[in-house]
């Protein structure tokens, strides 16, 4: 299956438009000259490049209008994100048209269901885990080890790499469409993956001979190194699977096919749990470090033909390409800047693994366990932004900042609501979600109370991931290396480091999330700090006016919830009576507050209301 965006009708309906019937109108177009069939075709070329399905205001689509008249570039303030450009397609060329609001709804769709199965097998998964080997220290000695799929997924897949690959294909594309010779869009592949595969290959090799000194390093305190240090070893494997997965996903989000790389967690997870439970008997919890590497590897599986669909779809071949202007798209700075960012956000995990080492046996599953449901609402809010994150890459490549700047908005006020609408739910809901997900088998009463703790304190800093996993797409779509979002990340990683420090000691593992919340939310502030030269231009202070009503509610809808939980605390009939009521009061509050997010966080389901009403009615 392959989502394609609506373009807008060309051929001879367009060439025809607006000419007088008859003779008289042929001699007329004769007798003009080639400037003024110029001026044409450059008028009808913008017209389809603009973000037609997505209508703004007046003030803001009078300088796109202007700009497209003159068929010149738009003045851009910033200087450091890209001047506008048109966009002359070359004869024959196959580019991606300008994504309409029905296609960013289909892509969205299709990414939410098969994100939301992958979230459900990686609970699946977690529960697997449980399950088979509780929570004590031969997990704890396995999640050491899980810091290495946590590190290369962040890395290789969902921040790193794709903030400079994603930005690097779409300018491929913009230069591809603009009829640039060659085929811009394959001498990037051949310039880049070859290198990077090399890389990831001397990465694994890296990580698998020098297994017992990172244990050493992440848990100094762990009962049982070896098993460690085994665990560590198979897992290596993935960072190969998982740099080749990243890869492809990048490739195909900037073409706008987004059905397989949003089924790449699917493929993954059915992996680690088919290991657990067929090898789980013979090698105990090495199983699980068996399944990554095979997960690792559907991962690529999962992509592959689409991938070499797209790599061999014909271009215009008019001459050989200049040399390197391709791969100045992905400079070594660009892929630094990226990386460091990537690898200072996922040190959190660093950080608590370090502090819950010296803390009682079962401390990092408690830790893990939280931290895998809490982040649910988080990766659900994230599915728009994977989505538009081409898009907005696209509209700076093309030089339409302004179209940039309102998809960021309006990326900001869903994703928020979305966030905030999930975060009521697993706060009030806590101790009744974890003990249906995992208090059975080795995982017991007390594990789950621990669990329940620890997520609520984690959850008051999703909305902080939120903003910083929104805000950082826009210092890197400009395909443009930028250190700032590396800054803001080290700061928040110090006051995590302070922070847990300070509060390990009276307060545990409680002390350890709130120092992880406390250190993301320092990060989204200072990202929110620098918006402007440096990234896509957002009116910070109207984003914040808009932020603040979906927080109101929130609070007010957390509060209803937990007081329902308490009267119903059976697992089952307390979470259907709290979350409904968390969800209900957020969504009348929202709506009557007027947040900008809640509409469109609605309108799936009211289409699909309409539907079935219609179904029966027929």
């Amino acid at each position: 299956m392959r989502l394609t965006p609506s373009r807008l009708p060309r051929g001879d309906a367009e060439d025809t438009k607006g000419a007088e019937p008859g003779a008289g109108a042929r001699a007329k177009a004769a007798t003009r000259g080639n400037a003024d069939t110029r001026a044409k075709t450059l008028a009808h070329v913008d017209s389809d490049a603009l973000p037609h399905a997505e209508p703004r205001a007046d003030s803001d689509a009078r300088p796109y209008a202007e700009a497209h008249a003159k068929a010149a570039p738009r003045p851009v303030s910033a200087p450091a994100l890209p001047a506008a450009r048109t966009a002359v397609p070359a004869p024959g060329a196959t580019d991606v048209a300008p994504a309409s609001r029905g296609f960013l709804a289909k892509a969205t769709l299709i990414t939410a269901v098969l994100t939301a199965a992958g979230a459900v097998l990686g609970l699946a998964r977690d529960q697997a885990l449980a399950r088979l080997f509780g929570a004590g220290s031969e997990t704890d000695a396995f999640l050491v080890a899980w810091t290495i799929p946590e590190f290369a997924s962040t890395l290789l897949i969902e921040d790193g790499l794709a903030f400079a690959l994603v930005p690097a294909f779409s300018l491929a594309l913009a230069r591809r469409a603009q009829g640039a010779p060659g085929d811009p869009v394959r001498v990037l592949v051949g310039s880049t993956l070859p290198r990077l595969s090399l890389a990831f290959v001397a990465v694994s090799a890296l990580i698998a001979g020098t297994a017992p000194y990172l244990v050493e390093a992440l848990a100094p305190g762990l009962p049982d190194p070896a098993l460690a240090v085994d665990c560590t070893r198979l897992t290596a494997v993935c960072v190969l699977g998982f740099g080749l997965a990243g890869y492809c996903s990048a490739a195909l989000r900037a073409h706008r096919r987004f059905l397989a790389p949003a089924a790449i967690y699917v493929a993954y997870n059915v992996g680690i749990i088919t290991a657990m439970f067929v090898l789980g008997g013979q090698w105990g919890v090495r199983s699980a470090a068996v399944g990554v590497a095979v997960g690792g590897a559907l991962m690529v599986v999962v992509q592959l033909p689409s991938f070499v669909r797209e790599l061999r779809r014909k271009a215009p071949a008019v001459e050989e390409p200049a040399a390197g202007d391709s791969e100045r798209a992905v400079t070594g700075a660009l892929v630094a800047t990226v990386l460091l960012f990537a690898l200072c956000r996922q040190s959190q995990t660093l950080i608590e693994r370090f502090l819950a080492s010296t803390l009682d046996a079962g401390a990092i599953s408690h830790l893990n366990y939280a931290q895998k449901v809490a982040q649910i609402p988080m990766t659900l809010s994230m599915m728009l932004c994977t989505v538009t994150f081409p898009v907005v890459a696209r509209a700076l490549a093309d030089g339409d900042v302004e179209r940039a700047r309102n998809r960021v908005e309006r990326d900001l006020a869903l994703a928020t609501c979305v966030l905030l609408l999930g975060a009521s739910v697993v706060i009030a809901c806590a101790p009744q979600i974890v003990e249906l997900l995992f208090q059975r088998g080795a995982f017991t009463a007390r594990d789950t109370a621990a669990t329940a703790d620890v997520m609520r304190v984690y959850a008051l800093g999703l909305l902080g991931q939120t903003l910083t996993g929104v805000l950082v797409r826009s210092y890197f779509s400009a395909a443009r290396p930028s250190w700032y979002p590396v800054v803001a990340m080290a700061t928040g990683i110090v006051a995590t480091s302070w922070i847990g420090a300070w509060t390990v000691g009276p307060w545990g593992v409680l002390g350890i999330a709130a120092a992880n919340a406390s250190g993301i939310t320092v990060t989204a502030v200072v990202l929110l700090a620098g918006m402007g030269p440096r990234s896509v231009p957002i009116r910070v202070r109207r984003v914040l006016g808009e932020l603040s009503k979906p927080v109101r509610a929130a609070v007010i809808a957390t509060v209803a919830g937990t007081f329902v939980a308490e009267q119903v605390p059976a697992a089952v009939p307390g979470l259907a009576a709290a979350g409904t009521t968390a969800v209900a009061v957020f969504v009348l509050l929202a709506w009557a507050l007027d947040a900008q997010g809640v509409v469109p966080a609605l309108r799936p389901v009211r289409t699909l209301t309409r539907r079935l009403t219609h179904g029966r009615t027929r």
